[in-house]
């Protein structure tokens, strides 16, 4: 069974939410689930009840941030 994230765990800005295929409503987060490296996000229209999953890589595990914590050196 994949973790999951309460809904307030993940902020998305309204550009990172998209607008439904149907009616162009903007669409709501409903569920985050994590696999492997990537999330699993599904969105619910809430005007038609159009429902719409992507997945995209987790933002934790991404060479930017990676890249971004080798560079954080402890204070002296």
């Amino acid at each position: 069974m994949p973790w999951r994230l309460s809904l307030t765990d993940v902020l998305l800005t309204p550009i990172e939410c998209p607008c439904c295929g149907r009616c162009e409503a903007h669409m709501l987060l409903i569920l985050v689930a994590r696999e492997n490296n990537s999330e699993k996000r599904t969105f619910e229209c809430p005007r038609c009840d159009f429902i719409e999953t992507k997945i995209v890589d987790d933002p934790l595990s991404s060479e930017t941030v990676i890249r971004l914590t080798n560079c954080i050196k402890p204070s002296d």
